[in-house]
């Protein structure tokens, strides 16, 4: 199993749980964004750096992913693809994607964004807070626990 993680949106924080958590696992984490990234040297926390443009990272996190990979994204749309292609999907707010929820959550992102482009004022969500690292940190525990129980 390998962990992805859609690196440039995602916060510092969760990127730092997530470099701790290669260095205590000895899973590779590739970080994949358009800009550079400072990361700690270790052989298990990689990047790549993707151009510029619309879903190039998205693409290519896909086009790496194998089933039973995990990738770490707020992207509903990249976490359906990556659900559709036997991967798992983990946003920064500790919520896992899966096959039972992912449809239901695609649905309420495009009926929002249709809101927001019909011109109500929808508000985003909430601010990342602590809670929300915690929660993260845990399913991420909890996610990998299981995962190295299985080999």
């Amino acid at each position: 199993m390998k962990i992805w993680v859609d690196a440039d949106a995602c916060p510092v924080v969760i990127k730092e749980i997530l470099f701790r958590a290669a260095e205590r696992t000895k899973i590779t984490i590739t970080l994949v964004a358009n800009q550079f990234l400072r990361t700690p040297a270790s052989p298990y926390i990689k990047t790549i750096t993707v151009p510029g443009g619309f879903d190039v990272a998205d693409s290519r996190i896909v086009l790496e992913l194998e089933a039973g990979d995990l990738v770490i994204t707020a992207d509903i749309p990249l976490a359906a693809l990556v659900v559709t292609k036997g991967g798992h999907a983990l946003n920064p707010r500790g919520e896992l994607y899966t096959e039972a929820n992912i449809k239901e959550r695609l649905a309420m992102r495009n009926l929002m964004e249709e809101l927001r482009g019909n011109g109500m004022d929808i508000s985003g969500p909430s601010a990342f807070n602590h809670s929300d690292r915690q929660a993260f940190a845990s399913a991420l525990d909890t996610f990998i626990a299981k995962r190295l129980k299985l080999k």
